[in-house]
């Protein structure tokens, strides 16, 4: 018996050796990946407290974050006045939103904006379609990005008409045009233009 005893010592020393050398490693992995992320990118942390409380019209304007467009609210300030003179004020007011630099928060979620400081926006003129916004820059000399933006923001606003779409034209004698966002334009604004429609007055 105490022969057969020590001769099963070697074995149980190997069978140690084994489990020693492919199990207990638990201490040199790595199980504490620190704190998640403070904040998702496209995701701001809180809400924006400043364009809560600024005196105006809240409003939503689409901003540019990875390669779709998100809502951010936003105020306007927008005297009282006739029903069409204040749809151009908005819609001023809007481009003026979405030229704006992004908030510090903002910049940190990664949002930013392809629509340049300085476009102004005029209501229609003789023989355009009553609802017609024109811009002294014509929207096909936008970049896709900055007309995803000023179509879907319009859309959501007092600019668009009630089914949602608006109309565009530029300076000049350029044709309204009648633009759609779609959920396409706002997953994929670079890859996608907001699909139009010409359309007349009557």
């Amino acid at each position: 018996m105490t022969v057969r005893r020590l001769s099963a010592l070697p074995g149980l020393a190997v069978l140690a050796a084994l489990l020693a050398g492919c199990g207990i490693r638990a201490t040199e992995v790595p199980t504490d990946y620190g704190p998640a992320p403070s904040r998702v990118r496209c995701s701001l942390a809180e809400p924006d407290v400043t364009a809560q409380t600024a005196p105006g019209v809240p409003v939503r304007v689409f901003l540019l974050c990875g390669s779709s467009l998100v809502a951010v609210d936003r105020t306007v300030r927008v005297p009282d006045g006739a029903d069409s003179g204040r749809r151009v004020l908005v819609a001023q007011g809007l481009l003026n939103e979405l030229a704006a630099p992004p908030s510090a928060a903002e910049k940190e979620a990664g949002y930013t904006s392809d629509v340049r400081r300085g476009i102004a926006v005029t209501g229609p003129r003789p023989g355009d379609p009553e609802d017609t916004l024109r811009l002294d820059t014509a929207p096909g000399d936008l970049t896709s990005y900055a007309l995803a933006q000023v179509v879907c923001t319009f859309s959501d606003s007092a600019a668009a008409e009630g089914d949602g779409s608006v109309v565009l034209a530029g300076p000049g004698e350029g044709t309204a045009r009648r633009y759609d966002c779609t959920d396409e334009v706002r997953a994929r604004p670079g890859s996608n233009e907001p699909p139009s429609s010409e359309v007349t007055d009557g």
